[in-house]
């Protein structure tokens, strides 16, 4: 019988409110199972474990975040892309933290390549940053510092952890003139012939 409608689509979208509203690492099985009026156990048959609700929470998340962004950098290129890029990148993770925060979960690389968000995702970064000239293996050091600096600046932000009076969107605005610069200047990494 199908109590409540219940769908594995209907389950993850549950979950990604529910991560918005009490935090992605307090998104369990039975808290699911309470916002639809069922038993844990009615999710098994959709879900297989509280794993496979994560990593499906992950990759629905991982495809609102990179519609958003390529919704900002289309038809941009340098340091106008990076700004809008990074732009989305922040509003996401600041209007959707529980869904912003499974996107940080360490996903399987069967399932990322199988994802055709993740691989949009990668489509879209690296997209952006060939821009700049960069080819391999700048373009992973490239996204790594990318996302390491938006992830830090939101994780900050989002805690309140910016005291000084200096006001927050003015440096955001002087992070990314300053990761603009990086990137036209990036420092390529020598060939093993030259």
């Amino acid at each position: 019988m199908a109590r409540a409608g219940l769908t594995a689509d209907r389950l993850v979208a549950a979950a990604a409110e529910l991560a918005d509203e009490v935090g992605f690492e307090n998104v369990t099985l039975s808290a699911l199972a309470r916002r639809f009026g069922v038993k844990d156990a009615s999710l098994y048959s959709h879900v297989r474990n509280l794993q496979d609700l994560r990593t499906r929470l992950a990759l629905f998340a991982g495809g609102e975040l990179v519609d958003r962004i390529a919704a900002a950098v289309a038809g941009r290129a340098g340091k106008e892309a990076l700004a809008a890029f990074a732009g989305a990148y922040r509003e996401y993770a600041l209007e959707r933290p529980g869904r912003y925060a499974a996107t940080q979960i360490r996903i399987d690389q069967a399932l990322v390549a199988g994802s055709p968000a993740l691989r949009r995702t990668a489509e879209v970064t690296y997209g952006m940053l060939r821009a700049y000239g960069l080819d391999e293996p700048d373009l992973t050091d490239a996204v790594r510092l990318l996302r390491s600096t938006f992830h830090g600046y939101c994780a900050l932000e989002s805690a309140g952890g910016f005291g000084a009076p200096r006001d927050v969107q003015a440096s955001w605005d002087r992070a990314i003139d300053a990761l603009h610069v990086a990137l036209e200047h990036w420092p390529r990494e020598k060939k093993s012939d030259d």
